[in-house]
């Protein structure tokens, strides 16, 4: 099986990078984009243009607005929304659906998300929590912001390039599964109460669980 990793920095993924090359059942290409949604479109586009992948993985980290989901825990992101893409009316948020520039189900959209509605069968994966997220350019750090967010989109999570991954697999139809760490709860920024070790430490030990199983 050909598989892509796919993350944003180097450090999310470093607790198993070092194994990739040990690998003796698949063959791994591991694809460090940039942070973004913008660096990770165009880099995972032109990768899955180059070559012909059986799996796409995307591992990193994000912030969590559901209090059941606390920092170290690894969760399966199997809807993520583009939650900046619309206009501002006011103190009122049209999404660019509610514009009518873009049809709900319009692909690979379905109900304004993206949705993988068919994840790859792996053990490890079907065991993480799945919830949905929100693909942000600014991270919410405000109280007003998010409690505005939260309203639309009730969201699990957010991350910076989640929904950019999702959409390039869905063109180019290729199995794919995000999974994610969280390392802080989203709160106004506070950067003492995070812990983005045990974040990448426990985002590594599902990582290899998941390729051991694929």
């Amino acid at each position: 099986m050909r598989i892509l990793v796919v993350t944003a920095t180097d450090m999310e993924i470093a607790p198993f990078a070092a194994t990739l090359s040990d690998s003796s059942r698949h063959s791994v290409d591991a694809l460090t984009t940039g942070v973004g949604m913008v660096a990770t479109a165009a880099r995972c586009s032109r990768a899955l243009a180059q070559a012909r992948y059986d799996l796409a993985l995307n591992f990193g980290v994000c912030g969590s607005f559901d209090s059941a989901l606390g920092p170290g825990t690894v969760v399966h992101v199997v809807a993520d929304r583009l939650a900046e893409l619309g206009a501002e009316d006011g103190d009122a948020f049209l999404t660019i659906q509610q514009l009518h520039l873009l049809e709900d189900d319009a692909f690979p959209f379905r109900g304004g998300q993206l949705v993988n509605v068919s994840p790859p069968t792996n053990a490890t994966l079907d065991g993480l929590p799945a919830v949905s997220g929100i693909t942000v350019n600014t991270v919410h750090g405000d109280d007003r912001s998010i409690a505005l967010v939260t309203r639309r989109f009730n969201p699990q999570v957010e991350s910076m390039e989640g929904a950019a991954f999702m959409y390039a697999c869905l063109v180019d139809e290729v199995p794919f599964a995000q999974v994610r760490a969280v390392s802080n709860v989203v709160e106004r920024r506070n950067r003492a109460a995070w812990n983005m070790s045990g974040a990448i430490h426990a985002l590594g030990a599902a990582a290899l669980d998941i390729l051991d199983h694929a």
